[in-house]
């Protein structure tokens, strides 16, 4: 094709002409010759399609049942074919025989065939009527279970909460029974392990009123069934047929026929071996399933918690009172011619121990060794500490009658034991020993080891101070200790006290001291008070100004002189070496007991 030839060609898209002539497309030219075809019309929809509506009524949660003005059924759907079998398209409803339908109740649930229903009834127009049938089974069960739980975790906290408080295992024991019955059965029976040949049982059992009767008593070990020492060694039964007629035979279960009762036996857990055990029993109208079973041992898991702890409060409250027995201080011996006054508050009263300390001896050459001091501290190491003072004193009057030398005694050997133990503790004391004399007065030889000076309240009402000074006891090998000899005439007293009296603080701001002048003021005018009243006096005085503030451990010993007359009358006198006192025999002497 030569140049021109494609000039003259026409792609057919209009862009190409050719000059002075009007060319036609071939596709056009195509076109035109074929007939004209008339467009397709466009079908209208197709008609909608009727469901079956019985599938789609198989997956509805409910069934349906309609019935007409005269109570036939003229329809059915499939769920509630399958859950009322009895009903029949065609039939009269009520002949059924499902009471349910017939109930005023609407809503209305009801147990058929072993499934939970319930059924609503819906009234239609023309005096039709449709009720709905829906199976609840599940979720009433689920809901059941959820209540029972719910139940069992109220229970087992209200047991919990009740079970910690007793701190005695008599109550704890008792709280463990009674809060058994009902839940766990209508008798409990706890028994608790042996104890110095005891066994300790208690029982619960269901009455008509809210509370269970409760009892308890002792068993000795021959007397136990066999399944009760199979508990007791940590052993839980399986079979409950002999467990029954055990516990019925030994007459534990007041009220319940051995041929209608199931009982459980679990042990109690315990430190290393189990605490106790726990039967409980009730009619096999109510038989302990799992769930059961598992409730019995949560209760008593917690039941044998806080036995355990009773049990473990007790053992060291018994510890405790021994040793604070050993501690508190200790009342003065009687003494020829000599009225002795105490009073005692510890800083801490829960502890009734502390550092102050006062006691009396009687020494070989009929005199009496007396003592009033305070250790550094509070509490339980400065009475361990006190004790040990104690101890010592004990030993050292044996050996030594003269006051300042025992003090020095005493002090060597605190200082060897307080450096053995590194403990760095010290003492205030003041030591002295009490001869009567013929006159009915009293003779005092008085060492003070850094402590307060001791009152004399005078015949007349004065109140004089005993020049008396010294060094702490304990702290250094060779002490500086003053000694004096004063003289009580008869009515007069010498008074010794701590510094938990003259430091008490308190007064309107409740940060002022006591301090000695208003000690001082305290007794002057009281030389007719008899030894004790004088000191429960200072103790009541100094704790008014306290107002039940903190303070320090209180400690106040009183001396009085009786007098002649009432020292012959209930002695003889003997003289003493010296020549200047009687030595008559003991007699009675008033004193009051620490106050606690």
């Amino acid at each position: 094709m030569t140049a021109a030839d494609v000039r003259d060609c026409d792609p057919g898209d209009g862009r190409i002409s050719t000059p002075g002539a009007a060319r036609t497309p071939a596709w056009a030219a195509d076109v035109s010759h074929r007939p004209a075809q008339p467009l397709p019309s466009l079908d209208p929809d197709r008609a909608a399609t009727e469901p079956d509506w019985s599938e789609v009524v198989e997956h509805f949660r409910e069934g349906f049942v309609v019935c007409d003005p005269a109570g036939v059924v003229r329809h059915l759907s499939p769920v509630a074919e399958r859950l009322l079998p009895e009903v029949t398209v065609g039939e009269v409803l009520a002949a059924a025989g499902v009471a349910a339908f017939a109930a005023a109740d609407d809503p209305v649930e009801f147990t058929h065939h072993d499934r939970r229903l319930r059924v609503r009834q819906v009234p239609l127009t023309g005096g039709r009527c449709c009720r709905y049938v829906e199976d609840v089974t599940e979720s009433v069960s689920r809901a059941d279970a959820l209540l029972a739980e719910r139940a069992r975790s109220a229970f087992l906290a209200t047991a919990g909460e009740k079970l910690g408080n007793p701190l005695h295992p008599d109550r704890a024991a008792a709280a463990t029974v009674r809060l058994a019955v009902p839940t766990l059965g209508d008798v409990a029976v706890l028994v608790l392990a042996p104890r110095a040949g005891r066994i300790r049982w208690w029982r619960a059992a269901r009455t008509d009123e809210d509370v269970p009767a409760v009892d308890s008593g002792v068993l000795g070990a021959a007397e136990l069934p066999p399944a009760i020492d199979e508990g007791l060694a940590g052993v839980e039964p399986h079979t409950v047929d002999w467990l029954v007629e055990q516990a019925a035979e030994a007459g534990w279960l007041p009220g319940l026929a051995v041929p209608d009762v199931c009982a459980r036996l679990v042990p109690l857990p315990g430190r290393g071996t189990p605490t106790g055990v726990l039967l409980v029993a009730r009619r096999a109208t109510r038989s302990y399933d799992e769930a059961d079973v598992d409730l019995v041992r949560a209760f008593a898991s917690r039941a044998g918690a806080a036995l355990t702890s009773a049990v473990l409060y007790r053992d060291q409250a018994e510890v405790a009172d021994t040793l604070q027995a050993s501690l508190l201080p200790v009342e003065p011996i009687e003494a020829t011619g000599v009225q002795w006054g105490t009073a005692y508050r510890p800083a801490q009263a829960g502890l009734r121990i502390g550092g102050d300390f006062y006691g009396a001896h009687r020494l070989p050459d009929g005199g009496c060794l007396f003592y009033l001091g305070d250790v550094s501290g509070k509490g339980v190491e400065a009475a361990v500490f006190t004790g040990q003072l104690r101890q010592c004193l004990q030993a050292l009057h044996r050996v030594e009658f003269q006051p300042a030398r025992l003090l020095r005694l005493l002090n060597d050997a605190l200082l060897e034991t307080t450096l053995a133990n590194g403990q760095g503790r010290f003492a205030t004391m003041v030591l002295g020993v009490v001869r009567p004399l013929r006159d009915g007065g009293l003779s005092l030889t008085m060492a003070g080891g850094g402590h307060l000076p001791p009152l004399l309240l005078r015949a007349s009402g004065e109140v004089e101070p005993v020049a008396l000074s010294g060094m702490l006891i304990g702290v250094v090998p060779d002490p500086r200790i003053g000694e004096v000899t004063v003289r009580l005439a008869p009515g007069e007293t010498c008074l010794l006290y701590s510094d938990g009296v003259t430091e008490a603080r308190g007064g309107r701001r409740g940060d002022e001291l006591f301090g000695v002048d208003r000690l001082v003021h305290a007794i002057t005018g009281c030389q007719r008070m008899p030894a004790p009243a004088l000191a429960e006096r200072i103790e009541q005085v100094t704790g008014d100004w306290l107002a039940h503030g903190d303070h320090d451990d209180i400690a106040v010993l009183a001396m009085r002189a009786l007098g002649a007359t009432r020292v012959s009358r209930h002695l003889h006198a003997v003289p003493d070496p010296a020549g200047t006192a009687a030595v008559p025999q003991p007699v009675g002497s008033g004193h009051r007991h620490p106050r606690t």
